[in-house]
């Protein structure tokens, strides 16, 4: 029988190869509309925006009172069925993208700023769900209370850091040592939600009156890809450990890959993280009373 050390090196090798082979794009594991208080998304890609862009939407719909987060062009809307309405007024957001210098057919929609050798602007005017007719956002589908997965629930319980759900988004707050998750109705899987919050309880063991893990002595400024790649990999342990996930999940990889992609001088920082993350599933294993009562 494999020891907790062996699969978890099994699950930070099986990890390394799909980030090298390409893990894909990271999906958030609960629904959302992009409202106010999560990140606008595009209406026809269902990505959400970036950067200066967030700002700026979140900006108009405070001041224009939109309730909802969705955006997307004059032709997008239209594609969709939707017609902007006559006389509305649109918002321009930037994207950027590898100047290629053949960036001269560019969409009536968007105008270029060009950085040749290196990156390109777009500029796109977008209008809000609130400005168009024809629409219907289509309602997510809910889950279930009777899917809780109760052992997993528990285990994470023992750990003894405070658990609030009914949060926008999931998140560790550090100066209140407390877990936020959204409501478990919002997740698109049971394991989805687990996954999340053994996330962000591998964030909590690293609180100094825990296991005082300090990335910012060796990473410096680039401290936090590595905090976020050791809290997901201790979420694959643990989620391999509970027999939930006996193989790392693609989106586990994604997400890694997402913020190590900012490490790409640092070949070793992967395995500093999933070093740390040993530890940190270690340590709860640690606080549970009772492998037993644990048993799926």
């Amino acid at each position: 029988m494999q020891s907790r050390h062996d699969v978890y090196s099994q699950v930070t090798s099986e990890l390394v190869t799909a980030i090298e082979a390409g893990a894909g794009e990271w999906r958030m594991p609960w629904h959302h509309d992009g409202a106010a208080v999560t990140r606008p998304e595009n209406v026809a890609s269902n990505r959400r925006y970036r950067g200066i862009n967030v700002l700026v939407l979140w900006a108009a719909a405070q001041n224009r009172g939109y309730a909802s987060g969705l955006w997307g062009t004059y032709r997008q809307w239209h594609a969709l069925g939707a017609q902007v309405r006559k006389g509305e007024r649109g918002i321009a957001v930037v994207l950027w993208k590898p100047w290629s210098g053949k960036e001269d057919g560019l969409p009536a929609e968007g105008r270029g700023a060009e950085r040749p050798g290196r990156m390109f602007a777009r500029a796109f005017i977008v209008f809000n769900l609130a400005q168009v007719d024809g629409y219907q956002p289509h309602a997510p589908p809910v889950l279930p209370e009777s899917e809780r997965i109760v052992h997993a629930e528990a285990f994470a319980a023992a750990l003894g850091v405070p658990i609030r759900e009914g949060a926008y988004n999931a998140h560790y707050r550090i100066d209140l040592d407390a877990i936020f998750m959204p409501p478990f109705s919002a997740f698109r899987s049971a394991v989805d939600h687990v996954g999340t919050l053994l996330h962000e309880c591998g964030h909590a063991t690293g609180a100094r009156h825990r296991l005082d893990r300090r990335f910012q002595d060796r990473f410096r400024d680039d401290w936090l890809p590595i905090e976020e790649a050791c809290a997901e990999f201790t979420a694959s342990f643990v989620l391999a450990d509970l027999g939930l996930a006996h193989h790392p999940r693609r989106d586990h990889a994604a997400y890694i890959a997402s913020w190590l992609s900012l490490l790409k001088n640092d070949p070793r920082a992967i395995f500093t993280a999933a070093g740390k993350a040993q530890q940190a599933a270690d340590w709860m294993w640690a606080q549970q009373p009772s492998a037993d009562v644990l048993a799926a």
